[in-house]
């Protein structure tokens, strides 16, 4: 009996454009995503997208989520899920025959169970009474290894086209060049000591404070918390120098380093 698989299944960090509806207008949402695509066909052209209706006060109507997957079709780009929400999201998912992604799931859960009031303590026991010898101090607990610092993820040799690398919960450092169709992603800052061709998305988990920092710029994309700006909108003047981008006010800012 053979018992090799015929496909081999791995769950990886996968780069995955997250749309946020803010306004449920169909026409103006698939304008946006055309022009999108028009002004950067090789990063958005066919590029996944997760549509997250969390930022609407009610899950649209079944007719209309189709609606939106049509025009945004229409306009270059493939729909492939849903970001967990409610469930109301997820009964819409079934309705509409895409996933749920774990990743937005996972940090929805957090949040619901963040927000659901703690029980009250227990009364405390009321006190004993005086002993002739002292007890033992308790030991001293732990340190919290979630409060420790976490080392950074360093990167020697170059990431070259079709790679990508994710520091999760750190910064990450690039010693080399990041080519072309590459892509580096990090929960912190991302430090490039060489080209940077491809993309870069610094505060992946929504860390507005994160920056980008590289010697020679000629990026496709770079973006952080979710806030990205893409080559054709970088002047000419930024453009193979040493550069630093950061967020401001929900806007990318980019300016030469001295």
């Amino acid at each position: 009996m053979d018992f090799e698989q015929a496909g081999e299944l791995k769950i990886g960090q996968v780069g995955i454009a997250n749309l946020r509806i803010r306004t449920l207008d169909v026409e103006r949402l698939t304008r946006e995503m055309h022009d999108r695509v028009a002004r950067a066909p090789k990063l958005f052209g066919r590029a996944a997208v997760i549509l997250d209706f969390g930022g609407l006060s009610q899950v649209p109507e079944v007719a209309t989520a189709q609606a939106l997957l049509d025009g945004l079709r229409s306009a270059g780009v493939l729909p492939v899920a849903l970001a967990y929400g409610t469930p109301e999201t997820e009964r819409l998912s079934q309705q509409l025959g895409l996933p749920l992604l774990a990743k937005f799931r996972a940090q929805y859960e957090r949040a619901e169970l963040e927000a659901v009031p703690s029980a009250p303590p227990p009364p405390a026991p009321a006190p004993e009474p005086a002993r002739r010898t002292r007890a033992a101090a308790p030991p001293a607990a732990p340190a919290d290894p979630a409060k420790a610092p976490q080392p950074g993820r360093m990167q020697t040799s170059n990431v070259r086209s079709g790679q990508q690398l994710y520091a999760e919960n750190c910064d990450l450092t690039v010693m080399a060049t990041v080519g072309a169709g590459a892509e580096v992603i990090a929960d912190g800052s991302i430090h490039i000591y060489g080209t940077l061709r491809g993309r870069a998305l610094a505060g992946a988990q929504g860390n507005t404070t994160a920056r980008i920092f590289c010697r020679e710029f000629h990026a496709e994309l770079v973006a952080i918390a979710g806030h990205y700006k893409v080559l054709d909108d970088v002047p000419d003047t930024l453009r193979g120098k040493a550069v630093q981008v950061w967020l401001e006010q929900d806007q990318i800012k980019i300016a030469a380093l001295d």
